[in-house]
């Protein structure tokens, strides 16, 4: 993958590092692999939109480490039943360092709460990717949801990878899940479910910009839909949003 700047001692060091644990645990859980996630990376976090498929990898992860700053991003936009679920979730479950994130301009920029119906990228960028961003910045890596099954895109995912621009690593838990399998797990454990998911959205963002799904369409067909936008800009390559899909 080409970089927009020299590859540093450091960067390589990082590199090598990712490469190294990605060999170790090929074959490993999803659970051995946050074990090692949480030994090798300081300062590692959890960002979580408390969304459809979830509550699978906040039970995982609060299995190995109930402490883990778990980063959710409050757009203020955001369905009263995905601000509900956050918090009976993070209850159930234990969590001790639930991070609530805001950004900060909202107020200045979009006051009325209308940019979503001028500029999509600008609202997610403004209420969800700039202030992630920042709450980053104290942190030496982030777990995600994504898995290799989301897109061609995605299709190489490893359990580790070097944020592009940054020195943080990102922890892909269950980039070798296959479809269907998140549901099963939550289901062998008995996990509550978003209950907007049987209302028929398989996939919930913002309120404005989500609606149902009909059978037959793709799940994330209710996101943004009648745009060619899948993506609310959290995951970049080369400083640039890859249209693959939002986190879990």
């Amino acid at each position: 993958m080409p970089l927009d700047h020299p590859v540093s001692r450091d960067d390589q060091a990082l590199r090598a590092q990712v490469a190294q644990l990605n060999a170790t645990l090929r074959h490993h859980s999803a659970t051995d692999v946050l074990r090692a996630a949480f030994d090798a990376v300081p300062d590692l976090a959890l960002v979580s939109s408390f969304g459809a498929e979830s509550v699978a990898l906040l039970h995982l992860t609060a299995m190995v480490n109930r402490d883990v700053p778990v980063l959710f991003i409050d757009t203020e936009m955001l369905f009263a039943e995905t601000l509900v679920y956050q918090q009976e979730v993070a209850e159930r479950l234990g969590l001790r360092n639930l991070r609530i994130i805001r950004g900060d301009a909202i107020r200045n920029l979009d006051p009325d709460g209308t940019l979503h119906q001028r500029d999509t990228d600008a609202c997610c960028a403004l209420r969800k990717t700039q202030p992630l961003q920042l709450a980053l910045q104290q942190q030496g890596g982030w777990i995600t949801g994504r898995k290799r099954f989301q897109s061609g895109q995605r299709a190489d995912l490893e359990f580790f990878e070097v944020e592009a621009g940054t020195t943080r690593i990102k922890v892909n838990p269950l980039a070798y899940w296959q479809p269907g399998d998140v549901a099963d797990y939550i289901a062998e454990n008995r996990l509550p479910r978003h209950p907007m998911v049987a209302q028929g959205y398989p996939s919930i963002g913002c309120a404005p910009c989500t609606s149902p799904v009909t059978a037959g369409e793709d799940p994330r067909a209710g996101r943004w839909r009648n745009s060619d936008k899948d993506e609310c800009g959290i995951h970049f390559v080369n400083g640039k949003a890859i249209r693959t899909g939002a986190p879990s």
